[in-house]
């Protein structure tokens, strides 16, 4: 698997430049999603930095890549930044990937790209899977005009808050969520914004994967019959005033 990448890279000038942070998108469950640029720049690179080393790990190893890697997240990446500038200064180049789809967006990697901003660094994106993207595309919503919203808060103050200032946006909203929160933001976002139109997406492209379209009072009620599990996207209509 390397040795054919790496024939296919230099054949085409598309080997990784020294000095260069890449921005590499990895899939989100389906492990087929991965691009052959995404492979060519993994194979290429003097090293990785990756949210979890583990999950990054599993996943070359499953296409046969063996490289060094160093972790990059929100609890480290004060201290890490400056090293993995530092070493791309000196002419090493490196991926940035986080567990699943797009690096920066939602991630502590958007601070790493900062750094290398400041420096001058080369920085360049190898674009591929993003959940927000995704489960725009299967929620059979209009979306012509949208707003990434992240996460709302880990409490409740953060997310009425949150939803108080985008109540009156008329895009599409996207919000990411974990199972342990999605009823109580669910039920924040009915007291807040009212019975909106929404899908609810669990476990892009895994096998597991839901989407279920209705209001928000009707995913409220769903979720009382069934536990959340997986991690999950929100598109939710907007003001529609």
């Amino acid at each position: 698997m390397q040795n054919t990448l790496y024939e296919l890279f230099e054949n085409e000038k598309l080997k990784p430049e020294s000095g260069t942070l890449y921005i590499v998108a990895t899939p989100l469950g389906n492990i087929a999603d991965i691009t052959a640029r995404a492979l060519g720049v993994l194979c290429g690179v003097d090293f990785v930095a990756a949210f979890d080393i583990r999950v990054t790990g599993r996943l070359l190893c499953h296409f046969g890549i063996t490289k060094p890697m160093i972790s990059y997240n929100e609890d480290n990446a004060h201290a890490r930044g400056p090293e993995i500038t530092a070493r791309l200064l000196a002419g090493e180049s490196c991926a940035l990937v986080t567990d699943a789809g797009t690096p920066t967006v939602s991630d502590p990697g958007e601070e790493l790209v900062r750094l290398c901003a400041e420096q001058n660094i080369p920085v360049t994106a190898v674009p591929g899977a993003c959940a927000a993207i995704t489960a725009i595309m299967l929620s059979g919503m209009p979306a012509s005009r949208f707003s990434f919203e992240g996460e709302l808060g880990e409490t409740r103050e953060q997310r009425i808050a949150r939803l108080k200032s985008i109540a009156s946006d008329s895009r599409l909203l996207v919000i990411y969520e974990s199972p342990h929160r999605l009823k109580d933001t669910l039920c924040d976002i009915s007291e807040t914004l009212g019975n909106r139109k929404i899908a609810v997406c669990r476990d892009l492209t895994k096998p597991s994967e839901e989407v279920v379209r209705t209001d928000v009072d009707g995913a409220i009620e769903y979720f009382e019959r069934r536990p959340p599990r997986g991690e999950y996207v929100l598109v939710l209509e907007g003001n529609a005033s």
